[in-house]
């Protein structure tokens, strides 16, 4: 249990405040050209930490079996979501020049 909290805690506090910095386009003036689609690598971001407390809630909660194959499921759905939001993003992003 106690590595579910730490995993929950550093998810929390790595993934959550850099995805919510690309949605809302506070990023530093020199990261700007790296990250240019910023808006779906802050949305990527946001679905990859959302994974973390749909695996970890349930399983601290003691939630029945079903639940927790449940939110597993969903929190699959999202991480998948979010690798191919990354993926999409970065197929998007200008190429830089030679």
């Amino acid at each position: 249990m106690m590595w579910h909290w730490i995993a929950l805690t550093v998810f929390s506090l790595t993934l959550l405040p850099a995805a919510l910095a690309l949605l809302t386009g506070r990023i530093p003036h020199r990261l700007r050209a790296r990250l240019a689609p910023a808006r779906p690598r802050g949305w990527a971001l946001l679905l990859l930490w959302a994974a973390a407390p749909l695996n970890t809630i349930p399983r601290l909660a003691d939630a029945p079996p079903e639940i927790t194959l449940a939110a597993t499921a969903t929190a699959g759905a999202l991480a998948i979501g979010g690798c191919v939001l990354a993926a999409a993003a970065a197929h998007r992003a200008p190429k830089a020049a030679p």
